[in-house]
C-alpha cells in the first residue's frame, strides 16, 4: 500500500522543487539554508535526506518526542482506520485527553477547548478573555510572536514591527523585553521585579486611548526573543498589575510547554504563577496539527453567551489518540528529566565555549529551550549575526540543523526533540567548536 501511495508522487530534483514552489506556491515561503535540503524521512532527533544522508535536527520543537516516534504513528493510525468525526457525537478520547491534559496543570484550570492549532488557540484566548472581562485592551511582550492570524499579527511586534507590519494597534500596548543581557535594566537581583513594574505605565497608556486592558499575553520563555528566559519574579509583578486593573493573565505555552523546560511540565511554573488561560500547540500532536485552550470554570463560563464554539477538526478521536500518545512517551520514556539532564549538559558544554571562543557573549536556557548569543565585543555587547548564520550554515555542513533568532538575529536557536541525548550532545558540542574554530 504505502510503495503504490508514494510511487504516485514522482521523485524530483531539488532544483525543480524550487522551480515548481517558485511558480505555483505563496511567494512568502521561506526555505532554509543558503543550499535548500530535501527532507524525506525522519528518525527520534534526525531527519535523512533523499540521499540517506543524517541530519541532527536541533530546531523542531513540534516533533517534541522524535520525529515519527513509533508509538504515535501507531495511535494515529489505529484510530485513523476505526473513525475520525467531530465532537457533535460523543467519544471516550476527547473526555480521556481532556482529563490527562488537566492532570497536569494547577487548580482552578480545568476547562479545556480543543483547536487545530497555536494560532487558533491565543484566536480563542482573546475571545475567552475579552468576554470575561469586557475590555479590548491587550499587553504584550516585545518581540512576541502569537500566530498568524490578522488578531494575532495585531498582537505580535515581532510581526507588527516587522518587515511589511502595520505597527502597533491602538489597543496594544507592549512591555519591553525583559532581557539581563542586552536590556535596560540588566542583571540586577531584583530586575525581574523592576522589569514587571513596566507594566503599570503600559495598562496607564492603553487606558489614556480608551482601552481597558483586558489580558496580558505572555510566552513563558521567549522564542522569537531570542530565546529568553524570565528573571526570577517577573511573572508575579506583572500579573499582579494586570489583575489589579482588571485583566487576566494568559501563559502562551505554544512553543516551551509538554516538558521542555525541564524541572517543570509547564514553563510558567518556572515563575510560581497560576495563569489564568494557557494556550498550547506545536508538540501537542507531534506534528499532527492541533491545539489547546484550558481555562477556569469562572472564564468558560462567561463566554456562553448563546453562542455556540464548534471547531470541526478540533477535538476529533484521531487527534486526541495522537495526542494521548504523546503523553505516554514523555512519561514512560522520561522525557521531561531527559529535557532537564541533556539540556544543562548542552549548556555547562556552551559555556566551556564561551570561555574559549569571544564571539559567545552569553549562554542562557533551560531544559532543552537554550540560546547562545553572538557579539562582536563582550563589552559593548554588540550583536553579530553575521558569525551566527556562518556558524549555521557550518553546522549544517556538519549535518547539524540549527538557526538563529532575536531582534537581531544573532542568537543560536537550539529546540530539539526532547529525545535529544547526550551523545548526540555531545555530537554538536563537538562539531560546534570546530565550527567556531573556522571562523
Amino acid at each position: 500500500m504505502t510503495d503504490r501511495m508514494t510511487a504516485a508522487v514522482p521523485t524530483r530534483s531539488n532544483e525543480e522543487i524550487l522551480r515548481l514552489r517558485r511558480q505555483y506556491l505563496n511567494p512568502t515561503l521561506s526555505v532554509a539554508y543558503r543550499e535548500p535540503l530535501k527532507i524525506v524521512r525522519g528518525e527520534g532527533a534526525w531527519l535523512y535526506d533523499q540521499h540517506g544522508q543524517g541530519y541532527l535536527d536541533m530546531v523542531n520543537n513540534v516533533c517534541h518526542v522524535g520525529h515519527c516516534h513509533p508509538r504515535v504513528v501507531a495511535a494515529g493510525q489505529a484510530q485513523m482506520a476505526q473513525l475520525n468525526t467531530n465532537t457533535r457525537y460523543l467519544h471516550d478520547n476527547i473526555v480521556e485527553y481532556a482529563l490527562r491534559l488537566i492532570s497536569t496543570l494547577p487548580s482552578p484550570l480545568s476547562v479545556a477547548f480543543f483547536t487545530n492549532s497555536g494560532t487558533e488557540a491565543n484566536d480563542l484566548a482573546l475571545r475567552l478573555a475579552r468576554a470575561h472581562t469586557k475590555a479590548k485592551g491587550v499587553v504584550v511582550i516585545d518581540h512576541a510572536y502569537h500566530g498568524n492570524s490578522p488578531t494575532m499579527v495585531e498582537l505580535s511586534p515581532y510581526k507588527f514591527n516587522g518587515k511589511g507590519g502595520e505597527g502597533q494597534s491602538p489597543h496594544i500596548g507592549v512591555l519591553p523585553m525583559p532581557d539581563v543581557y542586552r536590556g535596560s535594566i540588566g542583571a540586577a537581583p531584583d530586575a525581574g521585579r523592576k522589569y514587571g513594574q513596566l507594566a503599570q505605565p503600559v495598562i496607564n497608556e492603553l487606558r489614556g486611548r480608551g482601552k481597558d486592558t483586558a489580558v496580558f499575553f505572555g510566552e513563558s520563555l521567549l522564542g522569537c526573543g531570542g530565546q529568553i528566559v524570565l528573571p526570577d519574579g517577573y511573572l508575579p509583578e506583572v500579573y499582579a498589575e494586570i489583575r489589579a486593573a482588571g485583566g487576566v493573565c494568559l501563559a502562551d505555552e505554544v512553543q516551551v510547554g509538554f516538558g521542555r523546560a525541564g524541572e517543570h511540565f509547564w514553563a510558567f511554573e518556572r515563575q510560581g504563577v497560576v495563569p489564568d488561560i494557557v494556550t498550547m500547540g506545536k508538540p501537542m500532536g507531534n506534528g499532527h496539527p492541533m491545539g489547546a485552550v484550558v481555562t477556569t470554570p469562572e472564564i468558560a463560563a462567561s463566554f456562553v453567551t448563546g453562542m455556540e464554539y464548534f471547531n470541526t477538526f478540533g477535538g476529533n478521536p484521531v487527534s486526541c489518540a495522537i495526542a494521548l500518545a504523546v503523553i505516554d512517551v514523555i512519561e514512560e520514556e522520561a522525557l521531561q528529566e531527559n529535557a532537564q539532564r541533556v539540556g544543562q549538559f548542552i549548556m555547562d558544554g556552551l559555556r566551556e565555549l564561551q570561555a574559549r571562543f569571544e564571539v559567545i557573549g552569553d549562554v542562557r536556557g533551560c531544559g532543552l529551550f537554550i540560546g547562545a548569543e553572538f557579539v562582536t565585543d563582550r563589552t559593548a555587547r554588540t550583536p553579530d549575526s553575521l558569525r551566527a548564520k556562518a556558524v549555521v550554515e557550518a553546522m549544517k555542513a556538519r549535518h547539524v540543523l540549527l538557526s538563529t533568532d532575536g531582534p537581531d538575529d544573532n542568537v543560536l536557536k537550539i529546540k530539539p526533540p526532547i529525545v535529544f541525548s547526550q551523545a548526540n550532545a555531545e555530537e554538536f558540542l563537538g562539531k560546534l567548536e570546530e565550527a567556531l574554530g573556522g571562523l
